[in-house]
């Protein structure tokens, strides 16, 4: 062996469980308020109605996979602009960069799924074991029918909270009351029975067993975001300044004792089990509870509050070397966090605009390359092409579908003879669908191969009006 190999730490450790104490406070009152309304949020929003008329789904917030659409309120996102989809994902990371730069992990404290379910199974606990002391005893104590039955009753609620979590999830990709009833009475999709099954498993697994794990060993974001933390950042923070050296209030003797008395009361309350007086680590959600136990017994020793508080790191340099504790929203308000917002802001302005100039009606096509055109028994060139017209209101349309450009050329289309080939065709489109169309281009003899376009224009009072540019092809083009 090596020397020094036997003083390596091993490369495992075994998880000692984590069960935090209950505790009040006002961050403790804001996590309950604010999972609260992420709950009712995830649980609620596929039973709200939208009226769109009789021609579309009333689901407020709809992912409709079979028809290709996503609906949000007044939204409707087509396939052909996903940039929309691609713009809320850009603005929902640069959000995650804003808080992470404010107010550090505040994401993973408060609103992050793990945190929020965890959280409420933490709660299931204490309901039906006791607070911390009772869920210790009751852990180390032998099976007997008392603990069995608790642990059957706890599992019993955990899979009944994970049942309905992975239900509420398929809510969202189809109408909520029929899948409902279909689901219930075996008729609903075999993909939808397999969606619930894995994720309420995976509820179960993460939120009830894995837990603080899943922060500290499988979580990506508590890598990433300590590159956007800076000196200026709000991190939850021990005063060690302050509470350092820690001793009992009955100590006695001439040496100085600092205000923290050991009393492990941020460790017992810590969701992830670790101790902040250590300083930062990747354990730490910054759910701030540490902060309301601290302050707790502060207050029962007669000692200023903030011993943990929330600090930035330049704050706290200054607050040791004398200066008054610095405000956390002067600490939010500076130039990183406002460009932030800025880009933010602008991003969303952006796709606004565009939400609000999309067109309503669109043509596209697509021709033919095998063969690239035929020449008729009378000289003419033909050309074929797949035409696909969109009506993206909730109502029928009729469209007229016209030539912009090859003089002398016509149109006709499958559902017509082509004795009534015309410049311009007429169809209507029905609500929210896309109608394709295979059309025929013939231009006289001797036509010469040019670029032209389709276009669309609703003949309705609204108007609309869209254009596609193509290419027609004839003897001798070499494109």
């Amino acid at each position: 062996m090596r020397p020094g190999l036997a003083e390596l730490p091993p490369l495992y450790a075994k998880r000692r469980a984590v069960f935090p104490k209950a505790v009040d406070g006002l961050y403790r009152r804001i996590k309950w308020g604010w999972m609260g309304v992420t709950l009712a949020i995830y649980y609620g929003t596929p039973w709200l109605r939208w009226d769109r008329g009789p021609y579309a789904p009333d689901q407020a917030v709809l992912v409709d996979l079979a028809h290709r659409r996503f609906y949000m309120a007044g939204i409707e996102i087509w396939p052909h602009e996903f940039y929309f989809v691609a713009g809320l994902l850009i603005m929902a990371g640069i959000g995650l960069f804003i808080v992470t730069s404010a107010v550090g992990r505040a994401w993973c404290g408060y609103s992050c799924p793990q945190t929020v379910w965890t959280d409420l199974f933490q709660h299931v606990d204490r309901l039906i074991d006791g607070d911390r002391n009772a869920q210790l005893r009751l852990q180390n104590a032998p099976w007997t029918a008392e603990k069995s039955a608790k642990r059957g009753l706890k599992w019993a609620v955990y899979l009944v909270v994970s049942f309905w979590t992975g239900g509420a999830w398929i809510l969202y990709f189809a109408d909520a009351p029929t899948l409902v009833r279909a689901f219930w009475s075996g008729e609903a999709a075999p993909v939808a029975y397999a969606t619930v099954g894995i994720l309420t498993a995976t509820t179960f697994v993460l939120g009830g067993v894995l837990r603080e794990q899943v922060c500290i060993y499988m979580c990506p974001w508590p890598r990433i975001q300590t590159a956007m933390l800076d000196e200026n950042s709000l991190t939850v923070t021990y005063k060690d300044w302050r509470g350092e050296p820690r001793g009992s209030v009955k100590q006695h003797g001439g040496a100085r004792i600092g205000d923290c008395i050991d009393c492990h009361q941020c460790v017992a309350v810590c969701p992830t089990g670790i101790d902040i007086r250590e300083g930062a680590q990747v354990g730490c959600i910054t759910c701030a509870l540490c902060i309301d136990a601290c302050d707790a017994v502060m207050a029962q020793i007669g000692r200023a509050p903030r011993l943990i508080d929330y600090v930035t790191l330049q704050g706290a340099e200054a607050e040791q070397a004398g200066a008054p504790r610095q405000q956390p929203l002067r600490a939010i308000l500076r130039p990183r966090v406002l460009v932030y917002f800025g880009v933010w802001c602008a991003i969303g302005a952006g796709l606004l605009f565009a939400l609000g100039t999309r067109r309503h009606i669109d043509i596209s096509a697509d021709r033919d390359r095998n063969p690239p055109y035929m020449q008729l028994s009378d000289g003419a060139l033909r050309n074929a092409y797949t035409v696909k017209l969109r009506n993206m209101e909730s109502r029928p349309r009729a469209l007229e579908i016209g030539l912009l450009g090859v003089d002398g050329a016509v149109m006709w289309s499958d559902d017509m003879p082509r004795s009534q080939a015309a410049r311009a065709l007429r169809r209507t489109v029905a609500a929210d669908q896309a109608a394709p169309l295979r059309i025929y281009v013939t231009a006289p003899a001797g036509t010469p191969a040019q670029d032209f376009s389709f276009t669309v224009r609703a003949l309705d009072a609204e108007g609309g009006s869209d254009s596609h540019q193509t290419r027609f092809d004839a003897p001798g083009d070499e494109r």
